[in-house]
């Protein structure tokens, strides 16, 4: 299990990324996302995911309900660049 990043805020910047175990958790602004897996094994290891997970999620969900939020964020925006490798 990784240790918890110092200064993980949620929805405070575009760089933050924190695991448990294979699980990745990415800061943005408007969102987190949330990828891969994590075993909570019914073991002190598992315990001791179960518990950074329940951590981040209370952070999370602490953040949003200070927030005053819309009843769904728009679509990103998406646009073309120019391959520079032609």
């Amino acid at each position: 299990m990784s240790s918890k990043k110092q200064g993980f805020v949620p929805y405070a910047n575009e760089a933050d990324v924190i695991s448990v175990g294979k699980l990745m958790i990415e800061n943005r602004l408007d969102r987190i996302t949330v990828s891969g897996d994590v075993d909570l094994t019914a073991d002190d290891f598992g315990l001791a995911h179960a518990r950074r997970l329940h951590e981040v999620l209370g952070e999370i969900v602490a953040k949003l309900e200070a927030m005053t939020l819309p009843a769904k964020l728009p679509p990103a925006a998406v646009g073309e660049v120019d391959n520079p490798f032609n």
